[in-house]
Formats: structure tokens, C-alpha cells, sequence
């Protein structure tokens, strides 16, 4: 299959081996100009030092860092806590959410350098192949994908190395880590290693952001977080911008053990996956904006809530960020969140999240209620006639089991007919 024709290329660079080595390789094998683009979505600085100058070094004409906390923080993952977003019931899709800002933004960086081309260094056995390059076709399907991990004859570390020696690539360190990470602002992400059997407590020299359950304080530590139509926008009463506001929780969560899952996953690929991740602060949000929905939405919302928010995970998880789905069940959640303002106050104790105290002036929940007079709000004896017509079709089923003498499929067994010797 001959390559298409490639002028200039975006890629969604990181500083790391393997997209360090993708740059000489898109000018040795494509024949066009490279640009970097990498994008700060709270990794950590030291990712960024030098970055610049050793992407210049790989090949590339040019560099480019976007610091996107802020956006990352208000249009991904609050809209995505909002929804109750988690996937197959404990993963805060931190690396899911992170890929479409990414790309969106390569995209855009794209169009205004004139590239004609994408390229990323997603293996072809991974999920976030799939999220970059759906951004990609929704966002601009007239840029070229270039996939290298699908293409070259690199297969391992070694492999890398060797190319990178050859063609002058910076390389700092040659020792690989025994776990592949994802960081970002909302999550550390791990694999590999030990973690490959399932059957495998985790290392706790593994984890670097969260301290474990047992050398968590001994002493419980309240955090008050408050809402504004389902938005964070405070802690302990400290108004915040959002990316600070995730930053300050993560240093409270990551202080008593708050937020690690180990969670054996169904990738979209097909294949299963063990991951182990922390999100500390993700933890303490998602708990106290539950909380506050409890109060705050009427039954029937919130159930429907819950089961949209499944579906709202599966396509944060498979890449479909941009879908007209994902769209539609925003507008869904962004109605619901008209009235979910107030507070919350939560214990954090060695790993567990605990609730403390909620507060809304919209709640639903009227303990008054129940003083005022019978005509007010809620007669007793309506009850019966309730009762009658919610059970009306288990009434009708058993009755036609009784009906010519017969019995309903409950009835105890009538021992007494039986013989005996």
C-alpha cells in the first residue's frame, strides 16, 4: 500500500521515546515537515522542561505547548463528573477524557499552520488510537492520519533505541520503566508489570500520587466543597478557578489515601486490560456532587440520570467525544443541573470518602412538610388507593392463578396430603 503524499505533519508529541523517534521517522519515511504539538494538561512540569529544544533537536521545525488545564478541567471534566460519567463502575475515565482535547487541539494547530497531515503514537492495539483519530474525522476529515506504530518495523525499546542512535535523537534515559503511565491533572494511570496478573496485589512503590490507606493521617479531615448549578466553584469556602480547584482536591485526596481503584477493564479493542489508577481528587468531586443531586433532583430525573450516565461513559471510553450522542446527552445533563447549587462537606479518612453534611436552597428534601395539616401536602388514607392501582397488574396475575380453585405460584406446599410410611 503506497504512503499518500505529506506535506507538513502535526504530531501529538510528548517528549518521550517513542514519539521522539516518530519525528526523523515522519521526514525519513514521508518526506515532510514536522511541527510538535504538545499540550499541558497538568502532567506535571518537568515534562516540560527542555521539551522545546529536544523536539528542535529530533527534527522538527517547530514546537508548540498549549497550556490546557483550564479548559481541560471546565469543558471535559466537569461536564463529564456532571453526567456521573464512570466506566463498568469504578474508572474515572481519566486518559479517555484527555485524548479528544488533545487532538481537537492538534487539529486546530493544524489548520492554522497549513499541515495537511496528523500523526500520533498510539500502538495499533490500544484505545487511544481510536479517540484520536474520531477527533480527527470530526473535527477536520480532510487531514491525512499517519500512524506510525501501525507502519514501522519497531517493535520494542531496543528497537527504538537503536533508531534513535542512528539518527542523532536525544535520548536522557535508556531505562525503561516496568509500568506504562498516563499522567494528567485528573488521574495517574498504571500498567504492565506485576499488573499483567490479575491475580497480583500492586506494588505500593508503584504509586506516586496517593500515600497508601495505612500511612494516611490518623486524624480525619473535613473538605466543604460548593456548587453553582452543578459546577465546583469553591473549597472550604475559597472560590477557585478550575483547574486550581481539581489541583487543590488532588492534594487532598492524594494526602489520605483517596482515590485508587485496580480495575480489570473491557477495552474497545476487544481485549481485556488490568489498569490501576488514582484520581484523588476526581474521587472527592464525583462524591460530593452525588450528594448534592440527591438533594436537589426528583426521583424519576435522577434515576434516568443514572442509567444515561452508562452510556454517557461507554462514548467518553470509546473516543466519541464529538458525537452528536455525547452532544445530545450534555444538554440532557446541563438541564439538570439548573437547581444542583449549594454545598457538600466531606470526611476524608485513610481511603474513604465519607459524607458529612449536604445543603441546598433547592432541596427537595422538606422535613416541614411533614408538620403541615393533612390537606396541605399528604393525605395517609390516599395511600390505599395508590397501593390499589400500582399492584393492579400483580393483583390480576394472581388472581387468575387462584381463579377455578386453582393456587398462585407462591403458595406454600400443602405437606399434609402427603403419605407417609
Amino acid at each position: 500500500m503506497s504512503k499518500p503524499k505529506v506535506e507538513k505533519v502535526v504530531l501529538a508529541y510528548s517528549g518521550g521515546l517513542d514519539t521522539s523517534v516518530i519525528v526523523p521517522w515522519l521526514r525519513e519515511n514521508y518526506g515532510c515537515e514536522v511541527i510538535c504539538f504538545c499540550a499541558n494538561i497538568g502532567q506535571g512540569d518537568h515534562e516540560f522542561v527542555g521539551l522545546e529544544e529536544k523536539g528542535l533537536a529530533s527534527g522538527a521545525s517547530k514546537v508548540i505547548i498549549e497550556d490546557l488545564r483550564h479548559e481541560f478541567a471546565k469543558d471535559f471534566l466537569f461536564p463529564m463528573m456532571q453526567a456521573g460519567a464512570v466506566y463498568e463502575r469504578q474508572y474515572l475515565l481519566g486518559t479517555s477524557v484527555a485524548r479528544p482535547l488533545i487532538a481537537k487541539w492538534q487539529v486546530a494547530v493544524a489548520e492554522a499552520e497549513g499541515a495537511d497531515a496528523v500523526a500520533h503514537g498510539c500502538t495499533g492495539k490500544g484505545n487511544d488510537q481510536v479517540r484520536f483519530e474520531l477527533t480527527y474525522k470530526a473535527l477536520n476529515p480532510t487531514l491525512k492520519v499517519i500512524a506510525p506504530w501501525r507502519e514501522w518495523e519497531i517493535r520494542s525499546r531496543e528497537d527504538a533505541l537503536a533508531y534513535a542512535r542512528a539518527h542523532n535523537v536525544p535520548v536522557t534515559q535508556t531505562e525503561k520503566s516496568i509500568y506504562s503511565r498516563d499522567a494528567n491533572m485528573w488521574h495517574l494511570s498504571h500498567e504492565g508489570g506485576v499488573l499483567e496478573d490479575p491475580a497480583n496485589e500492586p506494588e505500593e512503590a508503584m504509586f506516586q500520587l496517593t500515600v497508601g490507606p495505612e500511612q494516611a493521617p490518623d486524624e480525619a479531615e473535613i473538605v466543604e466543597i460548593t456548587f453553582e448549578k452543578g459546577v465546583p466553584v469553591a473549597v472550604n469556602g475559597v472560590q477557585l478557578p478550575p483547574a486550581t480547584l481539581v489541583e487543590a482536591l488532588n492534594k487532598l485526596g492524594s494526602k489520605h489515601g483517596i482515590g485508587r481503584i485496580d480495575l480489570v477493564e473491557n477495552r474497545l479493542v476487544g481485549m481485556k486490560s488490568r489498569g490501576v489508577y488514582e484520581t484523588p481528587g476526581g474521587t472527592i468531586l464525583y462524591a460530593a456532587h452525588r450528594e448534592l443531586e440527591s438533594l436537589c433532583l426528583d426521583r424519576e430525573t435522577l434515576h434516568f440520570k443514572e442509567q444515561m450516565a452508562l452510556r454517557y461513559a461507554e462514548l467518553t471510553y470509546f473516543g466519541m467525544w464529538y458525537h452528536t450522542l455525547r452532544e445530545s446527552l450534555q444538554a440532557f445533563v446541563e438541564e439538570t443541573q439548573k437547581t444542583v447549587s449549594g454545598w457538600v462537606k466531606l470526611k476524608l479518612y485513610k481511603g474513604n470518602v465519607i459524607v458529612a453534611g449536604r445543603y441546598s436552597p433547592n432541596s427537595l428534601y422538606r422535613e416541614d412538610f411533614a408538620t403541615f395539616g393533612q390537606e396541605d401536602v399528604y393525605d395517609q388514607a390516599d395511600a390505599e388507593g395508590f397501593i390499589t392501582l400500582f399492584g393492579l397488574q400483580m393483583k390480576v396475575k394472581a388472581m387468575m392463578e387462584v381463579s377455578d380453585g386453582g393456587r398462585t405460584r407462591y403458595a406454600t406446599i400443602d405437606y399434609s396430603k402427603f403419605k407417609r410410611d
